[in-house]
């Protein structure tokens, strides 16, 4: 009988995995589904459930791959994946390893855009209580762009002719491929250790991709600690970037930043000759008020006739003084007339007519208190007397009077019955008149039929 040959779990799995591994219908293959049971080591590995309405399958993405992606997966989103088929030995399950991933139905940089967007906002770097106003006339304007580029020319171009006594001072930056969003973020920060006013930050037009150095989150950060007031010229008017939500001000060109980071002279020149205007007549009204006053002041009778109205004063003042001498005279007879009253109210409520009323009302009281204790006194000797003929005719004394007697035991204690006592016992027996001490010689109980 030939002998039955098995294998292990382990060599089975192998075989299997060598199956998949070798199968080239399983490699690079594109696979739609959503994704769910998403889950991101911090190792940056990824690890979630690719399904559809009527089956799944498990799916890894290693952070070799998954750093290179613009977006974040979550749970619900469709995506297309390219990966291989493999099995993963220690559970024997088959899976996919994914190399790329792309949104399903809508642009990987536009979804990575509004996810940015969303997580940013929700942080506070768009509220608008945290954007810096622009000075009115500064002095210095940074710019950073590529040094290369038409926006650096249009920028220069605009703010030499509408304000060209200010300092202009360009700080080169990549503004396009893999290494613009750390060049932008690295030019900022440089600017902010220069004397500066404003800063532009910016490009030209072009695709999305063209202009996602502007949408990263280092560049988007860098402005949002920028302690210099920044305008975000990015792209055309019709294209936003996340540097313009950030940033304190946004214009729809980099023309339109050296619009706004730097007002017109000539129109300036124009406000300042109107103001100047408006200041020359408003002082020419001015004099001729004051010169008018100063007509009415001269004709005026005080201006002409001064001697006359210091005669008058005089006169008021003597008048005046006519009429304080007399209120004086008249409060100091009402004072005296209330001083007179008072001293008569006072002779009448003399303290010396109320001490002498007190003594004899003292005094009175002093007889009635007397005449009351003298009878409480008389009253309660009479109830003492009482109390003592009665208690002494109920006195233990009166009766041994009349030949009665206590006996107590050698411990005093008073005999009330013969079993108290025992033959030669002593006992105390007390008379009116002294005591008696025995010796119990018999003792004799009463018969209980006498009673």
């Amino acid at each position: 009988m030939q002998e039955q040959r098995y294998l292990s779990v382990n060599a089975l799995t192998k075989y299997i995995k060598r199956k998949f591994d070798a199968d080239p219908h399983l490699r690079d293959l594109h696979v739609r589904g959503e994704i769910s049971n998403f889950k991101q080591h911090s190792s940056g590995h990824m690890y979630f459930t690719l399904k559809d309405e009527k089956a799944r399958i498990l799916a890894v993405m290693f952070s070799s791959h998954s750093r290179a992606m613009r977006f974040q997966p979550e749970n619900g989103m469709k995506v297309i994946v390219k990966g291989d088929i493999s099995v993963y030995e220690p559970s024997g399950q088959y899976q996919i390893y994914i190399k790329d991933m792309q949104p399903d139905g809508i642009g990987e940089l536009f979804l990575a855009y509004e996810q940015l967007k969303q997580r940013l906002e929700a942080e506070g770097l768009f509220a608008p209580e945290r954007k810096k106003a622009l000075p009115l006339f500064p002095k210095t304007v940074g710019v950073i762009t590529s040094p290369t580029g038409a926006a650096i020319r249009d920028i220069i171009t605009t703010i030499k002719r509408r304000f060209p006594i200010v300092n202009i001072l360009v700080f080169p930056a990549l503004v396009q491929g893999d290494n613009a969003a750390p060049s932008i973020a690295k030019a900022i920060e440089k600017a902010n250790n220069k004397d500066i006013d404003v800063l532009i930050v910016g490009r030209g037009g072009g695709s999305i991709e063209e202009l996602w150095a502007f949408n990263e989150e280092l560049v988007a950060r860098a402005i949002y600690q920028s302690a210099i007031p920044i305008i975000s010229a990015v792209g055309h008017e019709t294209d936003f970037t996340i540097a313009d939500f950030v940033a304190d001000l946004r214009a729809p060109t980099p023309t339109g930043a050296a619009e706004l980071a730097v007002p017109h002279i000539e129109e300036l020149l124009d406000r300042t000759l109107q103001r100047q205007t408006r200041l020359i007549r408003a002082m020419q009204e001015k004099f001729r008020y004051e010169k008018e006053r100063l007509n009415r002041v001269q004709k005026s009778y005080a201006f002409r006739y001064p001697q006359r109205l210091y005669e008058q004063k005089l006169e008021q003042v003597d008048k005046e003084t006519e009429r304080l001498v007399r209120g004086i005279s008249r409060l100091f007879l009402l004072k005296n007339e209330q001083l007179t009253n008072l001293d008569k109210s006072l002779e009448r409520n003399h303290p010396s007519e109320a001490l002498q009323e007190a003594g004899k009302h003292l005094e009175r009281t002093h007889k009635e208190l007397n005449r009351a204790l003298k009878q409480i006194l008389t009253k309660k000797q009479t109830d003492f007397d009482h109390m003592l003929s009665t208690l002494q005719a109920l006195s233990p004394l009166k009766i041994m009077e009349r030949g009665y007697s206590l006996s107590y035991t050698e411990d005093n204690r008073l005999v009330k019955s013969v079993n108290q006592v025992s033959v030669s016992d002593q006992v105390q027996i007390q008379l009116t008149d002294g005591s008696l001490f025995c010796k119990v010689e018999e003792i004799k109980e009463r018969d209980k039929s006498d009673k």
